[in-house]
C-alpha cells in the first residue's frame, strides 16, 4: 500500500508541475496581453475564452498522465478506457461503470483529490483574471 501511495504522490507531483508550468505560461502571456488592456466587452470576453481553453487543455494533459499510468500498469484494458476512467475520476463525476483493480483503487482516490486541487487552483486563477479585467473596466468608467 505504501508503494502505491508513493506512486500516486509522484503522479500528483507531475500534475502540479504541469499545472504550474501552464499557469506560469498564462501569466507571462497575460502580462503581454493586459499591457494593452482594452475595456471593451469583446476583448475581455475573448481573453476569458482563451484562458478557459488553456486551463481545460492543462486539465486534459493531467488526465492523460493518469490514464497513461493506468494503461501501462494494466489498470484499464486500453487507453480509451483509461482516458474515460481518468476523466470521470479526475472530475469526481464517478460513474462507477469502470473500476480499477483492487490493488490500484487507492491511487484512483488520490487522482480525484488531485482533480479537486487542480480545479480549485484553476478557479482561483480564473477569478483573479476576471477580477482584473472587470476592475480595469470599472476604473475606466469611473474616470
Amino acid at each position: 500500500m505504501l508503494s502505491k501511495l508513493l506512486i500516486a504522490w509522484s503522479l500528483v507531483a507531475l500534475c502540479v508541475i504541469v499545472h504550474a508550468m501552464g499557469m506560469t505560461a498564462s501569466l507571462r502571456w497575460l502580462r503581454h496581453s493586459t499591457a494593452r488592456v482594452d475595456t471593451r466587452f469583446w476583448f475581455s470576453t475573448w481573453l476569458l475564452v482563451r484562458i478557459s481553453g488553456w486551463i481545460i487543455l492543462l486539465h486534459l494533459v493531467e488526465i492523460a498522465i493518469w490514464a497513461l499510468f493506468y494503461t501501462l500498469k494494466h489498470g484499464m484494458p486500453d487507453l480509451q478506457s483509461a482516458l474515460y476512467f481518468s476523466a470521470v475520476t479526475y472530475t469526481t463525476t464517478g460513474y462507477g461503470d469502470l473500476l480499477l483493480p483492487n490493488e490500484w483503487r487507492l491511487v484512483g482516490g488520490v487522482e480525484a483529490l488531485t482533480g479537486i486541487l487542480m480545479c480549485g487552483w484553476s478557479t482561483g486563477f480564473f477569478v483573479i483574471v476576471a477580477s482584473k479585467l472587470y476592475g480595469a473596466r470599472l476604473e475606466t468608467k469611473q474616470n
